[in-house]
Order: structure tokens, then C-alpha cells, then sequence
């Protein structure tokens, strides 16, 4: 059979590689194709030479012994598993890893067919061996580095939601910081619009926690429904939060009028939270004694809420960047770089999209979108 396997070799590989070219959802190249089993098909050919020579155990190091090797992999083993992990790398699953295999084995008994070569049963014995230990390997490799990149994808998307988590109870809390501290200072009254922006802060954590909790005992529990609101109102409650973070930064909040025959549809308190984290962003980043402009208006069938700050515009080609997660510019470290991803996808639950537009030298302007409706 190794005489046969030698002489054969290109024409089997090329078999192989038409099957396998067959399959749906395969997209490797021919040079891909080829990797994994003209190797295999080299190591079975030394196996049976050595064993003809020699004797059935000298293809043991080459093949490994019949049911493999828990502490040590033969040579045909380490390329198995390297060819699992290739195949795991292409997007393969488990059943194709096989397959491949079981290609070789398919071309070697209908090439032996069409040219009467005759096998003995012990080369039949070292060809099934050779393939049971090599489809072993490649499998046991393929579903362990197929496990770890799951489990280290899981680890990262559990570590984005928990960062998501802090960053908003972390805005919440600053927010009801400053109204406490300006009333202090001040002396306000707890019912006045500084005492509504330290109860509106409360219930925004007590809201993130009773959320957080409601996920963990009902994974994906479902939100309220979307409702529709003025636009006016939205914008006025979200100026009197970022008027005390204005202040606290020593730049101005320059609020442009707003139509109320405006609406907006959505998740009111997810939008202000996407809100509020633009609002942060530019008062983290505008200049000191600039100001931060923010102005909300129609445009077709949607509505546009801009907020232009003064941080001196971004480098060529950061544009993009800032919505990725944990993500940070400047020298200013204090936050975790979340802001801008998680308004985005709140953004994103409600139909909304959110841009930035650069003015080298001079600020940012991010943007809102939302469906234009008419207010309630």
C-alpha cells in the first residue's frame, strides 16, 4: 500500500480536494484545501513503509498506537492537531473536521478499485488506525480551542455589560453629587429643579439595578414599550442635569428653542442616557470658558439633536473610533471610554443613529437622529 499511496499521492490529494470543494459552506482557498492531508497522507505512507520493514510497531512513533496517546502525541498527531486548529480558524465545525478525513480514506478505496491494487488486511488494520487516531487529534484540538474562544468571547462580553453598568451608575451618582452639592451650597430647597435633578438621579440607579437583577433572574427580559413624548420637554430635562456638570467644568450650556410641536418615540430613559453621555463627552473634552451647544430640530421625517463642543476637533481617521468600546482620547482617563458605544446602542434600540462631524482646530458636533412624530 505505501508503494500505492507514493505513486498516487497528487491524484488522491486532488480528489480530496473536490470533495471537499463540494460542500456548502466552504470558503477555503486551494491552498487551504490542500494543508492538513498531504500531510497525513506522507506520514500513513512512512507508517506502512516502516511497519513492512521493520515491523508493526515501528510505525507507532510516526501514527501512535491504536487508540491514541493520552500523554503524548505522535508525530501524526501534533499535525492533527494543528490541522483541527486551522480548521476551526476557517469557520469548519466538528462534523467537517471528520469529513476531511474520511475523504482520504473514500479516495484511497475507490482509487485501489478503478486500479485493482490489492491491500493486505494489516495494511487495512494501519490505515483505519491511522485515521481513527488522526481524527482524534484533529477533533480534540478543533473542540478545545473551539471552547476557549467561546469562553474568552463570553468573559469579554460579560466584562462590557458589567463596564456598561458602572459607567451609566457612575454617571447617575455624579449627577446626584453636584445637585447635592449645589444645594448645599446654595441653600435650594429640595423641592425646587436642583432637588427634581437629584430624585431624577435616583431613580435612574434605581432603575439600571432593578434592570441589571431582572436580567439576571430572566435572561433578555423584555423592556417597556416605546412611547411617544415632546421633544422639548426631553431636551429641557436633559439641560438640567448637564447645567450643573457645565458648571462643575467651568465652561457655559448654550440650549437652543425648541418647536413643541415636536416629538420623539422610544425608551425615554434610554434616550436620555445616550443624551447625557454626549453631553459628558464635550464637557469632558471642550476647552475651558467655551461653551457646549445643544440644539434639537426637524429635518424631513426625523429629528436631529446636536450637541458642538470646543476640544480643538479630533485627528484625521478618529472619527469612527470613538463608538467602539472602551475607547479613550485626550489625557482625561477618569471615565472607561463607554459613553459613546452605549448611547449608540440605546440609540440603535429606538431607530436612532448617532454621528460626529469634525471641525479641525475648532470642536466636534455629535448628532442624534431619531423618527420625526408629533407631540402628545
Amino acid at each position: 500500500m505505501h508503494d500505492f499511496l507514493a505513486n498516487n499521492a497528487d491524484d488522491l490529494i486532488d480528489r480530496c480536494v473536490a470533495k471537499v470543494a463540494k460542500r456548502p459552506k466552504r470558503h477555503a482557498t486551494a491552498t487551504q484545501l490542500r494543508n492538513g492531508i498531504p500531510m497525513f497522507l506522507s506520514q500513513l505512507t512512512r507508517t506502512l513503509e516502516a511497519e513492512q520493514v521493520e515491523g508493526a510497531g515501528a510505525g507507532l512513533a510516526i501514527s501512535g498506537a491504536s487508540g491514541g496517546d493520552n500523554a503524548t502525541l505522535s508525530e501524526m498527531g501534533v499535525s492533527a492537531a494543528a490541522h483541527g486548529t486551522a480548521l476551526l480558524a476557517l469557520g469548519y465545525t466538528v462534523d467537517q473536521v471528520v469529513h476531511d478525513y474520511g475523504d482520504l480514506c473514500q479516495a484511497i478505496t475507490d482509487l485501489a478499485v478503478e486500479r485493482d491494487a490489492p491491500f493486505t488486511i494489516d495494511e487495512f488494520r494501519t490505515l483505519n488506525r491511522c485515521l481513527d487516531n488522526a481524527i482524534a487529534d484533529a477533533v480534540t484540538e478543533f473542540s478545545f480551542q473551539r471552547d476557549a474562544t467561546l469562553a474568552e468571547q463570553q468573559s469579554a462580553d460579560l466584562n462590557e455589560r458589567l463596564g456598561f453598568l458602572m459607567h451609566e451608575l457612575r454617571n447617575s451618582l455624579n449627577v446626584a453629587t453636584m445637585a447635592v452639592t449645589a444645594m448645599e451650597a446654595g441653600s435650594l430647597p429640595v423641592k425646587g429643579a436642583t432637588g427634581a435633578v437629584l430624585k431624577r438621579s435616583h431613580e435612574a440607579m434605581k432603575r439600571l439595578i432593578t434592570t441589571s437583577l431582572d436580567e439576571v433572574r430572566i435572561k433578555g427580559a423584555e423592556q417597556g414599550a416605546a412611547k411617544v413624548f415632546s421633544l422639548a420637554s426631553f431636551i429641557d430635562e436633559a439641560r438640567e442635569s448637564a447645567q450643573l456638570d457645565a458648571e462643575s467644568r467651568n465652561c457655559e450650556l448654550v440650549v437652543l428653542p425648541v418647536d413643541p410641536a415636536l416629538g420623539i418615540a422610544g425608551h425615554r430613559y434610554q434616550l436620555l442616557a445616550a443624551l447625557a453621555n454626549i453631553l459628558n463627552n464635550a464637557f469632558k473634552f471642550t476647552c475651558a470658558q467655551t461653551s457646549v451647544t445643544l440644539s434639537a430640530y426637524a429635518l424631513g421625517d426625523r429629528v436631529l439633536i446636536t450637541v458642538k463642543d470646543h476640544c480643538g476637533g479630533l485627528p484625521v481617521g478618529d472619527a469612527e473610533k470613538l463608538f467602539s468600546p472602551f475607547t479613550q482620547r485626550g489625557d482625561d482617563r477618569s471615565g472607561l471610554g463607554l459613553g459613546l458605544s452605549i448611547a449608540r446602542q440605546s440609540l440603535a434600540a429606538d431607530d436612532g443613529e448617532i454621528t460626529v462631524e469634525n471641525f479641525p482646530g475648532i470642536g466636534c458636533a455629535f448628532t442624534i437622529s431619531l423618527p420625526r412624530r408629533v407631540a402628545p
